[in-house]
């Protein structure tokens, strides 16, 4: 889920990161909640006509811990610990 935010814009709706990442709705909602409770995303909720629309963004503590978790993988898959 970091992956789609850290590579969409700003703001990424529920229904894209569902699609991008493959997951069920129930899961993405779980998911989010725990970004959000570690301050690693911030949740918007609203409307488009009278429809509820639910939007993700990334902070920027979690596009940081992002960066951090991909170049410690890069490293270890590099084998250069």
């Amino acid at each position: 889920m970091c992956s789609v935010l850290f590579a969409g814009p700003q703001w990424v709706e529920f229904g894209v990161v569902q699609e991008m990442t493959g997951l069920g709705a129930s899961m993405v909602s779980k998911h989010s909640r725990v970004l959000e409770e570690g301050g690693y995303i911030e949740v918007r909720k609203g409307a488009v006509g009278r429809r509820p629309r639910t939007w993700f963004s990334l902070t920027g503590y979690g596009a940081e811990r992002f960066q951090n978790h991909i170049a410690a993988l890069t490293q270890l898959a590099a084998g250069t610990q």
